[in-house]
C-alpha cells in the first residue's frame, strides 16, 4: 500500500504538447506517452503539471505504473489533498440531493465525474461500498480522510471495500481482498422505485449492484407489457420491475448464483417469475428459430468492449442479438436494448439497431434513448464518462 501521497512542492512533472492541448481542451488525464519529464517520483504523488515551456497547468495525482500516469484534481495549486478530498466528497453528496428520488441506493462518488479520479462509492440503505482504483487514493491518509468524511456524512452502519485485483495489479498496488473497512454488516435490504433487492456487500459484480440502470428500469415499466423476456438479467432488475408493472416475465442469465439471489428478490417483492439458467445467443437463437415470440425483450449484456481491439466483434456480437430480439418481438412489441461499453459510442449503438432492424425486416420507432442514472454524472469535456446506452423502442411489421 502507498504509504502517503506526497505534497507537491518541488515536484513538477512536464508533459509534451500533445498533452498539454489536452489538459487544455478539459480533460484530465495525461497519458504516459506525453510525459516528457518525471524523474523519481514516488508512486501515488501529488504533482504540478507544466507544458514543455514551463507554464503550469496544475495539480494532478501521479501513477508510476498506469498508462494514465497525471490524472488532474485542479487547475491550480493543491497543498492538502486529503482536505480537498473531505470537499469534494461533501460536494458529490451535495450535488446529488436534489437529483435522487425513490431510492436507497445510489452512487456518491463517481471517479472523476466528481473530481476524485480512482474513487467510486455507492450506498446501499445503510452500508456504503467502495472502490479504490489508482495509487493516490491507496494511500493511508487519504483513507483516512475518505472513512472519515463519509462516515460524517452519511452515517452508514458499515464500510466495505470491494477490490478489482486486476486494477491494483495494474496500479502495482499490494494485493488486497475484499473486506469490512468500518462497522460489521454485510448484508442489507435496498430499494430503487419500491422494488427491493437483497444487497450482499462481499458478492456480485462492481461494488454489488448496477444503480447505473436505476432510472432505465423505471423507464421500462412504462412501455412494457404482456410476455416479457429479460435477457442477461443478472439479480432482476428489469425484470423485476417489469413484473411489478404487470407484465409475465422470463428472467435469462448464465450465472446460477445471480438467479439465486434474482429468485430471492422475487420472493422478498412477491412476485411470480420464471428464472432459466442459460447461455443467451443459444436460447435466442433457439427461441427465434423456433417461433417462440415476447411483447417485451430486454438486452442487457456485460460489456462487450472493454477495448478498441474488441470493438469490431463487439458490435457484431449487440447486432446478433438485437436480430434475434427484434425477429422474436410481435408486432407493437417493446425492445429495451443496452450497452455499458465505452467504447460502443451511441452513434455506434443506434446504427447497429438500425442495420439489425433492416435485417429483421422490421421496423423500429424510438420511444427514448437513454444514459446512465444522474448520480452517474457525466462531464462534457470526459467522454469517458458517459458509458451506458439504453434504447427503448417499439417495433412494428
Amino acid at each position: 500500500m502507498v504509504q502517503k501521497p506526497t505534497a507537491p512542492s518541488g515536484i513538477v512533472v512536464t508533459i509534451s504538447p500533445r498533452g498539454a492541448s489536452r489538459l487544455k481542451n478539459g480533460h484530465v488525464w495525461v497519458y504516459r506517452s506525453d510525459i516528457a519529464s518525471a524523474t523519481g517520483i514516488p508512486p501515488g504523488s501529488l504533482v504540478n503539471v507544466a507544458d514543455h515551456r514551463g507554464l503550469a497547468l496544475g495539480t494532478a495525482l501521479y501513477s508510476s505504473s498506469s498508462q494514465i500516469a497525471i490524472r488532474l484534481i485542479s487547475r491550480e495549486p493543491v497543498d492538502d489533498f486529503p482536505a480537498l478530498l473531505r470537499q469534494r466528497v461533501a460536494d458529490a453528496i451535495a450535488y446529488r440531493k436534489p437529483l435522487i428520488h425513490d431510492t436507497n441506493a445510489y452512487r456518491v462518488v463517481f471517479s472523476e465525474a466528481d473530481f476524485l479520479p480512482g474513487l467510486i462509492v455507492d450506498r446501499y440503505n445503510d452500508i456504503l461500498s467502495l472502490q479504490i482504483l489508482t495509487q493516490a487514493m491507496d494511500s493511508q491518509v487519504v483513507r483516512e480522510a475518505l472513512l472519515s468524511e463519509l462516515t460524517a456524512q452519511l452515517h452508514p452502519d458499515s464500510i466495505v471495500e470491494r477490490v478489482d485485483p486486476r486494477v491494483r495489479q495494474l496500479e502495482d498496488l499490494l494485493p488486497l481482498p475484499s473486506g469490512l473497512l468500518q462497522g460489521e454488516k454485510t448484508s442489507t435490504i435496498f430499494t430503487m422505485n419500491g422494488v427491493q433487492f437483497h444487497f450482499d456487500a462481499l458478492e456480485g459484480q462492481k461494488t454489488g449492484a448496477f444503480l447505473d440502470q436505476r432510472e432505465n428500469y423505471a423507464a421500462a415499466t412504462q412501455y412494457a407489457r404482456g410476455d416479457a423476456l429479460d435477457v442477461f438479467c443478472y439479480q432482476g432488475g428489469f425484470a423485476l420491475h417489469l413484473a411489478r408493472a404487470g407484465c409475465h416475465v422470463t428472467g435469462v442469465d448464465s450465472s446460477r448464483p445471480a438467479l439465486e439471489v434474482a429468485d430471492r428478490n422475487a420472493a422478498l417483492n412477491q412476485l411470480n417469475i420464471e428464472w432459466m439458467e442459460a447461455s443467451a445467443f443459444d436460447l435466442l437463437k433457439d427461441y427465434a428459430s423456433s417461433g417462440q415470440r415476447y411483447d417485451t425483450i430486454v438486452l442487457d449484456p456485460p460489456a462487450f468492449a472493454k477495448t478498441k481491439r474488441d470493438l469490431d466483434p463487439a458490435m457484431r456480437g449487440y447486432k446478433e442479438l438485437n436480430l434475434r430480439a427484434l425477429k422474436m418481438l410481435r408486432s407493437g412489441g417493446v425492445l429495451v436494448s443496452c450497452s455499458c461499453s465505452y467504447h460502443v459510442s451511441q452513434a455506434d449503438f443506434l446504427g447497429m439497431l438500425a442495420d439489425a432492424a433492416r435485417d429483421a425486416h422490421r421496423t423500429l420507432r424510438l420511444v427514448e434513448v437513454r444514459g446512465q442514472a444522474k448520480d452517474h454524472p457525466v462531464l462534457l469535456n470526459l467522454p469517458e464518462t458517459a458509458y451506458l446506452k439504453c434504447v427503448i423502442g417499439i417495433v412494428s411489421n
